[in-house]
């Protein structure tokens, strides 16, 4: 009985093994996929142009549905073929969108194929160029990173590439490019951002410590409260309701100043592709002025759609007031007056921008 058993045992493990083998490699070949976008890659497209999507749907499926940025658009049948649909992809304004392709199967599962979509302006930004009206000192020292001015006074931010705890906040006269009041915040670890004031309280962003400090405008005293966000902060501005914050991506971001909740985003598209690294912003005319970083480069963004108005080239002011310094970096207007200047420069510039 034992020789016997022993055959019986290993004929039905072997059975049982080519089975499962046969099994698995029946339910491969069986194995149903879900609709494919026939469009390969991802795609970029114009603000205001339809683009035309055309996608696989095999058998086997209960439905298939397209979603753009989380919104349903269009419901197709599981019935198999080529299916085409024009797809508003400016529907959302410019900017990064995702399409995906949700596919039900008869028994409950489903399978999701995305396709990324760019949006780009159709606006082709004016390009000017820089003038110099005035120039006055500025303090060779200051590593600045935000440019303010308040009923006239001018208020200046600077980082501390040397963590050696000398970002501050100061009251600065334009005349002369003294300091007067200041507040440091002493602690290495925190490298200062972009400033802007709103009524009677100055915001300061820190760089990759996701705080946001306040101060009275007036005496420059520290606020107990202070603000935490996720992400690197550069820039910020506001539009006399809300802040506008950049990140050093394309993306913009509009926060309540009583919270700090993001209220929308935008994000920064010229004709050809985002603008990346907006560094400094001010919010002139309804318009947001931004410093691009590493370059002589200020670009004019429409705040609703977040389109790239128009191009400055500042290369002058970098001729005459680098001097041993670094990049450009600084805007900030008064009565109707624009000033700019860069990190560690010994001039500061009134400015007006002019055609080619």
């Amino acid at each position: 009985m034992k020789p016997y058993f022993k055959a019986f045992t290993l004929l039905s493990i072997t059975a049982l093994v080519g089975l499962l083998f046969f099994a698995s490699c029946g339910g491969d070949e069986e194995l149903v996929e879900g609709a494919t976008f026939k469009t390969p890659g991802d795609l970029q497209i114009q603000y205001g142009k339809v683009l035309p999507l055309k996608i696989n749907v095999p058998d086997g499926l209960k439905k298939v549905e397209l979603y753009y940025n989380d919104s349903l658009v269009k419901t197709f049948p599981g019935k198999k073929g080529e299916q085409s649909f024009n797809l508003i992809a400016y529907y959302y304004g410019v900017g990064a969108w995702n399409a995906i392709l949700r596919s039900y199967f008869a028994d409950g599962t489903q399978q999701d194929e995305s396709l990324n979509i760019r949006v780009t302006s159709d606006i082709t930004p004016t390009d000017y160029k820089i003038a110099i009206v005035n120039t006055y000192p500025h303090n060779k020292e200051n590593y600045t990173q935000g440019l303010e001015f308040s009923n006239g006074q001018l208020y200046e931010g600077t980082g501390d590439p040397g963590q050696q705890g000398k970002t501050l906040l100061a009251k600065v006269d334009l005349n002369s490019g003294a300091i007067g009041t200041k507040i440091g915040l002493d602690n290495p670890n925190y490298f200062g951002e972009g400033i802007t004031i709103l009524g009677d309280k100055i915001y300061q962003l820190t760089w990759k410590n996701g705080e946001c400090f306040i101060y009275d405008k007036n005496t420059l005293q520290l606020d107990k409260k202070s603000f935490r966000y996720t992400g690197q902060g550069w820039g910020l501005c506001n539009n006399g309701k809300q802040l506008i914050m950049s990140d050093g991506t394309e993306r913009i971001y509009f926060r309540d100043p009583k919270t700090f909740g993001i209220i929308r985003t935008i994000e920064v598209y010229d004709n050809i592709g985002p603008i990346t690294e907006l560094n400094e912003l001010e919010y002139i005319d309804g318009k947001i002025w931004a410093n691009v970083y590493m370059t002589n480069r200020v670009v004019v963004i429409d705040p609703n759609t977040g389109m790239v108005l128009e191009e400055i080239d500042c290369t002058e002011l970098e001729i005459q007031g680098k001097n041993g310094g670094d990049v450009l970096n600084g805007i900030a207007h008064n009565n109707g007056k624009i000033y700019m200047t860069g990190k560690y420069w010994d001039k500061l510039f009134e400015v007006k921008k002019v055609p080619f």
